[in-house]
């Protein structure tokens, strides 16, 4: 496989690349991060016209919403779509597409390597475009930057998996002065044929990170750590999720909560009088709303192995619960025990949906 020698930002070649495939007739759509003038906000956008690129930040360090939970609507379209994905976005879609809740076969994905996204308020609250120049400094120096989401800062994978198109922005280049794309597959090859006579026989080695990779693992250690397991098992739970006001929104910015309908959202968990009644009668007061723990249970329990740590969960949530955390921890314990990395290999088959008679054995 070849590589693309960028001579400018990264992200303002990958906007090259997209204008290329659009006006070439090779894609029908791009899916990229835009920013708004008018509000200074941003957004994920679907975009048809070259011209309309000229919002694109392709490689800015936000997200509003996971992309690969938004890929699972668009991916089975006939269009064929060029996606501008981080790390933690395309692993989630891996994990969509093994649920067959997504398909590969119309995408050229473009990853790159990522030091992390602002939390929400941040890019609320401040002028992300200020942040970016010591943002893309610590990023070049292989540190970690202390005003990125806990998550992405605790985060070792990330290095893309999976993707057509790798873009390094940092470790063997000096952030935003020119780097290179790694053309992985051959449908990359074909996609990019014209593009651009700057091509070389590179080959990404990712050992160049490795000071970043030991950066996070730092991180992670101190993540975990506040997540502290001292003190009775439920006594810690009702102290972590104690606070849930049961706005699901957690649940609803989730890309691996995957059900086409939810239990917790039907009528089985609507306000029941008979319910409440006789809880009243044992009890003599009922929190509401009702079942706050057995909701996050019930989520740690169903997808927790499959969390890629994007951290929207926590994000979003009104109270302050580290939810992606929690999922975090609770899922790395969980995928250990089957050596599963989430998102890792489109073919590797998940967990729960693999029967082994051996793994009844300690059951007598």
């Amino acid at each position: 496989m070849s590589s693309i020698l960028i001579d400018t930002s990264a992200s303002r070649k990958v906007k090259e690349l997209l204008k290329f495939l659009l006006e070439s007739g090779k894609i029908d759509a791009a899916l990229t991060m835009r920013k708004i003038p008018e509000s200074n906000s941003y957004d994920l956008g679907l975009i048809t016209e070259a011209s309309n690129l000229d919002e694109a930040v392709p490689i800015i360090p936000v997200m509003t919403v996971n992309a690969g939970q938004v890929l699972s609507s668009i991916s089975t379209s006939r269009k064929k779509i060029a996606v501008v994905l981080k790390p933690c976005e395309l692993r989630a879609f891996v994990e969509l597409v093994k649920r067959e809740q997504g398909s590969f076969e119309n995408l050229l994905t473009i990853s790159h390597t990522c030091g992390g996204v602002f939390p929400l308020d941040l890019v609320v609250a401040e002028d992300i475009e200020e942040l970016l120049p010591k943002y893309e400094k610590i990023i070049s120096k292989g540190e970690v930057p202390i005003n990125t989401r806990d998550t992405c800062r605790a985060c070792e994978h990330f290095i893309p998996m999976n993707a057509d198109i790798t873009v390094v922005v940092a470790g063997e280049c000096e952030f935003g002065k020119g780097c290179v794309m790694y053309l992985n597959t051959d449908k990359a090859e074909e996609f990019t044929e014209g593009f651009t006579k700057e091509r070389g026989e590179l080959k990404f080695d990712p050992s160049v990170l490795k000071k970043t990779l030991d950066a996070h693992l730092v991180e992670k250690e101190r993540l975990f750590a506040s997540i502290t397991e001292d003190g009775p098992g439920l006594d810690r739970l009702l102290d972590t999720f104690g606070k849930c006001v049961g706005c699901h929104g957690c649940n609803s910015v989730c890309p691996i909560c995957y059900c086409l309908l939810c239990d917790f959202e039907s009528a089985n968990f609507d306000y029941n009088l008979p319910y409440f009644e006789e809880h009243l009668s044992r009890r003599g007061a009922l929190r509401l709303p009702p079942d706050t723990i057995f909701f996050h249970l019930g989520r740690l329990t169903h997808m927790s192995f499959s969390c890629v740590g994007c951290g929207m969960c926590s994000d979003v949530c009104p109270v302050g619960i580290p939810v992606a955390a929690v999922f975090r921890k609770t899922g790395e314990k969980t995928a250990a025990l089957f050596d599963y990395v989430p998102g890792r290999d489109v073919e590797e088959s998940i967990p729960v949906m693999v029967y082994k008679e051996e793994e009844l054995s300690d059951l007598g």
